[in-house]
């Protein structure tokens, strides 16, 4: 098999770390294949927050959902939609008075931009997780980092057009130790040819069927079902309300960075 292929469908979240930090050269290399990723138009729509500091990466292992092996990471790096750089370079060169030559409204990221830079962002943040993979990095995605805009804002010194969108945790595999590789949904349910279409129950029952066999031992809810165990994880759980809450002042202050100055 192609050894990049390989290394695609080896690669699994890592949340066990060994206490051998990862190396100077692996971490330089993690982070330039990153920033080989595709961009929209070459510019990069994103930032990086490499995290390295013990008493920070303790206060994401809790702000973070309250995930204790984020603290053993060797190093952390946080994925932002970063808007604030382009427009500070179009401020200092007065694309306002270039807007009023033409007539024109001047005009501030929206949400569809938002959607452009986090293309940018998880581009990123995917190819630093493959590179990682293949120098025997093992790393874990952190999506909760979404929660809790304050303190991150306040700790990382966020700015109003810079998102927070994701976190990855990097450290060396423990030795002898490997994880369990997940398997994922049938490509029937996946990979539908010229047009989506919607799956019969049958067919959604079958691509749950293994979150179905376990239900009977994995049912800490009262629900009646996997699919209402899955939603009482995922949807309707603090954290998961936390989240929208948080995600809600970010796109509040997203969307009014620029305006706000008129």
């Amino acid at each position: 098999m192609n050894p990049i292929i390989n290394v695609i469908n080896n690669r699994t979240s890592l949340r066990k770390f060994s206490k051998v930090p990862v190396s100077e050269l692996h971490k330089k290399t993690i982070i330039k294949s990153a920033m080989r990723a595709p961009s929209a138009g070459n510019l990069m729509l994103y930032s990086m927050i490499l995290v390295e500091n013990k008493d920070t990466l303790e206060i994401l292992s809790r702000s973070c959902d309250e995930q204790p092996f984020i603290k053993t990471a060797s190093f952390a790096l946080i994925f932002l939609v970063d808007y604030q750089k382009m427009y500070d370079y179009f401020a200092d060169n007065n694309f306002h008075s270039y807007c009023l030559e033409q007539d024109q409204k001047a005009v501030y990221p929206g949400l569809s931009d938002l959607l452009l830079g986090s293309q940018d962002a998880m581009a990123a943040a995917q190819n630093s997780v493959i590179a990682a993979e293949s120098l025997g990095v093992g790393s874990c995605y952190i999506g909760d980092i979404i929660e809790n805009y304050e303190l991150h804002r306040e700790l990382f010194n966020l700015k109003d057009l810079s998102f927070p969108l994701s976190m990855i945790v990097f450290g060396n595999y423990p030795d002898n130790y490997k994880p369990k590789i997940q398997s994922r949904f049938d490509e029937k349910y996946v990979l539908f040819k010229e047009k989506y279409r919607s799956l019969s129950s049958e067919e959604l029952h079958d691509m749950y069927r293994e979150n179905e066999a376990k239900f009977q031992s994995n049912n800490p809810f009262e629900a009646k079902n996997a699919a209402q165990v899955i939603y009482a994880q995922k949807i309707g759980s603090e954290f998961g309300l936390e989240m929208k809450r948080s995600v809600n002042e970010i796109y509040k202050r997203w969307l009014e960075a620029g305006y706000k100055d008129e």
